[in-house]
């Protein structure tokens, strides 16, 4: 059965690659299995799956470096799974592109929704409520949303694409507080699981590609308590 789409499973454990597959496709998906980093690109190609679950270590080619070489082709969702204590390589594969990310061991449940969040999300592509307008601009920051890229002064300035929704959301709303709930419906397609630290990380991911100190960042500020704010005059 193929009723909600394809997923490609990088995964070297075989067992754990089996019963995963066997899960998934027992809810409607079509699995296909991958045992090593460096036979990924080739089966992307082949297969064109609606997303791509991809664990960290891998024989042949890390995670990470198989993530970033996908994103020079590959738009759909891709999900890294990483292990429990191993906090840099969410932070890394985040930058380089990854659309979210699962801690293991993998609780099936948790999985699934997310699988299905982030296919759901690419599908309708749920940013805000300027989409329609082909540029949103702010201060000297400009986003074409048409051909997804963005630029300062004219500058072009390269940003994966969670990056990008992240950014385009803030942006829409410039001047407004958003909470964190609102920004992973928008960019993510489900609630905030009071958790999940990855709009944290892309947040900071944005600071440094534009320049706002850390520190004490005037371009895109944290609210505590509130959420996020793009802050239209230091553009």
């Amino acid at each position: 059965m193929d009723q909600y789409g394809s997923i490609l499973l990088v995964e070297d454990d075989a067992s754990l690659a089996q019963w995963v597959a066997e899960y998934l496709d027992n809810q409607g998906y079509k699995t296909h299995c991958c045992y090593r980093g460096d036979e990924v690109v080739d089966k992307v190609k082949a297969i064109n799956p609606d997303l791509v679950l991809l664990d960290v270590m891998l024989p042949g080619k890390d995670g990470i470096s198989v993530c970033r070489d996908l994103r020079q082709f590959y738009t759909n969702p891709i999900i890294m799974l990483t292990a429990k204590d191993e906090e840099m390589d969410e932070v890394i594969g985040l930058e380089v592109g990854a659309s979210d990310y699962v801690i293991k061991p993998v609780r099936p449940r948790a999985l699934l929704a997310r699988i299905k969040a982030n296919v759901r999300a690419a599908q309708e592509k749920p940013v805000n409520h300027a989409a329609n307008h082909s540029l949103i601009s702010v201060g000297n920051l400009t986003i074409d949303t048409q051909a997804r890229k963005i630029s300062v002064n004219g500058i072009e300035v390269v940003v994966s694409s969670a990056e990008y929704l992240l950014l385009q959301f803030l942006a829409s709303h410039a001047g407004e507080v958003v909470s964190r709930d609102a920004v992973f419906k928008a960019t993510k397609g489900r609630e905030y699981d009071g958790l999940d630290r990855s709009v944290d990380v892309l947040i900071s991911a944005l600071r440094k590609k534009f320049n706002d100190d850390p520190q004490n960042p005037e371009k895109i500020k944290t609210v505590w308590g509130k959420g996020y704010l793009l802050v239209p005059s230091a553009w």
